[in-house]
């Protein structure tokens, strides 16, 4: 007989178990998990089924200390991933937190068969279990490098998106732009419209009906030829950061579409490098922060 495919699958569950003192993980579980043998708890730890605080643990050894609180769920987490163009970051049973290379689109933006940071994840993911599923967040343009937040159900893409402005305490990046900049630092603010045939975004320093944007920088490093800088926005509009920095006379290097003129790494040089927010489900403040890429630095060796 055929088996019924279309069953409906049993509910994930998680159990969470709060330390009351120091502990071992391994010594933890045995005296917790009702009677449990310890080749069992070996088990759920190499099947990545336990997390402390949210992040899965695999160690027997993995120190508690009293407040932490260590969940065990009902299925197999997800083996870690290795792929050229994804580094997972962060990973717990809501969120999933990468660094994303430069020329890689976050998700497919017609019905084409390119990869993704989406398609890769969902891959990833759904070797653990067919159910499982990847949501975007936010999104970086394809030559843009750096963190990128997804979600692991509808319920908690939704939840991110509807508060990501009050939720969404730090967005840093990264540029390098062509020539020494007149100001150390300096606030934009203009209002951006998106081209209706050429999907390119233009600002205006007055109020045009167009969304307005505020972007903050900072000059880290500087040469004759390129200025590094540590930009903050406040608001996150479409290539918000490209325009800015063509509408002050200094594009972003590689960025032929707005304005740049030269093209010294190879890519554009933009990158994201912090992000910072409350988690949308326990609440808890997350920091997330990777390096200045080396091909930025080597430009003022």
């Amino acid at each position: 007989m055929k088996p019924n495919t279309n069953r409906p699958l049993p509910p994930v569950r998680r159990t969470d178990l709060r330390v009351n003192e120091p502990a071992g993980l391994m010594d933890f579980l045995l005296a917790k998990m009702g009677g449990m043998k310890r080749n069992s708890v070996k088990s759920l730890l190499a099947h990545r089924q336990v997390s402390v605080n949210g992040e899965v643990a695999t160690r027997h050894d993995h120190p508690l200390q009293p407040g932490d609180t260590v969940t065990v769920s009902s299925e197999r987490g997800n083996a870690p991933l290795t792929h050229p163009k994804v580094r997972v970051i962060y990973e717990d049973p809501y969120l999933i937190v990468i660094e994303k290379k430069e020329n890689l689109l976050t998700v497919r933006t017609d019905n084409g068969h390119e990869m993704t940071a989406f398609s890769i994840l969902k891959n990833h993911v759904q070797k653990a279990s067919d159910r499982n599923r990847i949501y975007t967040v936010h999104r970086l343009d394809r030559e843009t490098s750096g963190v990128l937040v997804f979600a692991k159900s509808h319920d908690v893409q939704q939840a991110m998106q509807a508060a990501w402005h009050t939720d969404v305490k730090r967005r840093v990046y990264v540029a390098v732009v062509e020539g020494r900049m007149e100001k150390p630092q300096d606030t934009i603010v203009s209002w951006l419209t998106e081209h209706e045939r050429s999907l390119k975004v233009h600002s205006s320093p007055v109020d045009d009906g167009g969304q307005q944007a505020v972007t903050h920088y900072r000059v880290v490093k500087a040469n004759d030829e390129y200025s590094l800088l540590e930009i903050e926005i406040e608001t996150g509009r479409k290539n918000q950061i490209r325009v800015h920095m063509q509408s002050i006379g200094h594009p972003v290097a590689g960025d032929k579409r707005y304005g740049a003129k030269t093209n010294p790494i190879g890519r554009l040089a933009l990158h994201a490098r912090i992000l910072d927010f409350e988690h949308p489900v326990t609440r808890q403040p997350m920091h997330f922060e990777t390096p200045v890429p080396r091909k930025f630095l080597h430009l003022f060796h």
